[in-house]
């Protein structure tokens, strides 16, 4: 089964697995092409976190595509420049692009093709054209001023294509069709590795260093190449007899694992719609509070952030009334700016980023969330076809914090892939877009599955909600005391249930929070998945 927000991409993903392609072959044809395919969510500039189970190996691991900070990026030369923050857009903002390392390094040693075969669905789709999406519509609209100041954006996007019209991007075909020409011939292995080389050493580095040098931006040709895609042990929790993996803490996944450990306490079965909003939005509010404080590219004390007495005492400042507090149990917060949004910045849409969920009949299970390099990040590299990330946004220019910006380092992303399993052995790969509300919307699916007896697309198909009572990982980095977003068909007698406990309740409409896809597998062998029906583009299939 492939499930993704992208019906091409999920049918990309089933056509290898049709094909005699595992889960891993499959989850990188399928990443390929939601570059494509969804450019205003991610793109080859941008990164990839995956959480996985290799049958072969029998346990899960991590796969860490996310590129680090340049040599040359450090608070004093951001300083230097008159940043207190480091911007939502341009190359300033851009670190290693992790993707395409990420991808080719699940490929090499999991995977069992050839990269040109799971790159053709990506340089088709590029070359022949695909549908646009209303989200990609949108964002050229809303942008159309900045793309205008960027020469290669203004030529590949404007003027914006209307809905449904077939969009092309010759120059990013002709990028990868290169790479897979210059990498031909011998083991498919030693394939993988020239084209790895070709991206990070070869011509498509020296067009970023070239572009980067030209634009004022720090990223170089020395920075790719001295940087490779890495695998990692998962942070774990058990959880009502289910063991949740997740990234560590250079991403957002280990906050989930804390919201877990906290919502441990509660009967969650047995509460209201309106309690159960009201009890996982204030044990999300302590868990990002410690997120904020405590996660980097560092040590963080996770088996104290996720021990029965840690949680114990933090479970007890939840009570009925929606708190106005935001305070870690360890560590300090950073100091707040006051910075006023700029064109392009922040999260692209209310559902950033892209999600991928794949398994296969011999048991492998991946959860994948691309995300960065979006076309309103930085502009377009002629010569490429698309432009760099900006997930460097994410590090503070504040000495002392464990996500203080360093060269070299990872930026603490949002992107949270998760993997379920029951009894050792893979039960759920899940995850959704959404920025900071990524391990709400996904991990109130998980909770309306596990705790609530709904099945997969029954959780993913009721009603949302999130709040913002968090230091946002976007420029300009703003918090709403007390915020809650829902989806309007929780009704108006919850919502004013939510409101007379102090929530300061926006009401969304009715199918529009959350982007959640997953894939299952009963230990009978049956396999399951789930899509999101928001925005009527999600897909999941399988047989």
């Amino acid at each position: 089964m492939a499930a993704s927000t992208h019906w091409l991409a999920s049918a990309a993903g089933m056509s290898v697995l049709e094909r005699g392609g595992n889960a891993f072959d499959a989850a990188v044809a399928a990443g390929f092409t939601l570059q494509v395919v969804e450019p205003h969510l991610n793109g080859p500039g941008g990164e990839v976190p995956a959480v996985f189970w290799s049958a072969e190996r029998a346990e899960p691991l991590v796969l860490c595509g996310q590129g680090v900070a340049p040599a040359a990026a450090t608070i004093e030369r951001f300083r230097s420049l008159g940043h207190d923050l480091i911007p939502g857009t341009g190359v300033l903002a851009a670190c290693v692009p992790g993707a395409f390392g990420g991808w080719l390094l699940l490929l090499r040693d999991f995977g069992t093709w050839r990269l040109e075969d799971v790159l053709a669905f990506a340089i088709g789709y590029a070359d022949d054209g695909y549908p646009v999406v209303e989200g990609m519509r949108l964002v050229i609209e809303r942008e159309t001023e900045l793309l205008e100041s960027w020469p290669a954006s203004r030529k590949l996007y404007l003027p914006p294509p209307d809905v449904g019209t077939r969009f092309r991007n010759a120059a990013l075909a002709a990028t990868y069709r290169r790479i897979v020409d210059e990498a031909r011939g011998g083991a498919r292995e030693d394939e993988i590795e020239r084209a790895r080389r070709i991206f990070y050493e070869g011509f498509v580095a020296e067009e970023i260093h070239r572009f980067c040098e030209a634009e004022g931006g720090l990223l170089t040709g020395d920075d790719l190449a001295s940087w490779k895609a890495t695998l990692e042990p998962p942070a774990s929790h058990d959880y009502r007899g289910i063991t949740v993996c997740k990234t560590r803490p250079w991403g957002s996944g280990p906050v989930a694992l804390q919201q877990l450990a906290l919502l441990e306490g509660f009967d969650l079965a047995a509460l209201s719609e309106v309690e159960l909003v009201h009890v996982v939005t204030e044990c999300a509010k302590l868990g990002f509070a410690d997120r904020d404080a405590l996660y980097g590219d560092t040590e963080v004390p996770l088996d104290t952030l996720l021990s029965r007495d840690y949680n114990d005492a933090r479970r007890a400042l939840v009570s009925d009334d929606a708190s106005t507090a935001y305070e870690p149990g360890l560590g300090r917060l950073p100091g707040l700016v006051v910075a006023g949004p700029t064109a392009g910045s922040g999260e692209p849409t209310r559902g950033d980023t892209v999600h991928l969920d794949v398994v296969d009949r011999w048991g492998n299970m991946v959860s994948a969330t691309p995300s960065g390099g979006w076309l309103q990040s930085s502009p377009v590299i002629g010569a490429l076809g698309w432009p760099l990330g900006t997930r460097a946004q994410m590090f503070w220019l504040e000495d002392g914090l464990p996500s203080s910006l360093r060269p070299g380092a990872r930026p603490r992303t949002t992107l949270s892939p998760g993997l379920a399993l029951r009894r050792g052995e893979p039960w759920l790969a899940w995850g959704t877009p959404g920025g900071d509300q990524q391990e709400q919307w996904a991990l109130h699916v998980f909770l309306r599955h596990v705790d609530r007896g709904m099945n997969l697309q029954e959780a993913i198909d009721a009603p949302d909600f999130h709040t913002d009572h968090l230091i946002s990982s976007f420029y300009p980095r703003g918090f709403e005391e007390r915020s809650l977003s829902v989806e309007g068909r929780f009704g108006e007698s919850a919502i004013d249930d939510l409101r007379r406990r102090g929530h300061e309740v926006t009401v969304w409409p009715d199918w529009s929070l959350g982007r959640v896809t997953a894939v299952g597998r009963e230990p009978d062998g049956m396999l399951k998945a789930g899509a999101n029906p928001r925005g009527q583009q999600g897909y999941a299939v399988g047989r």
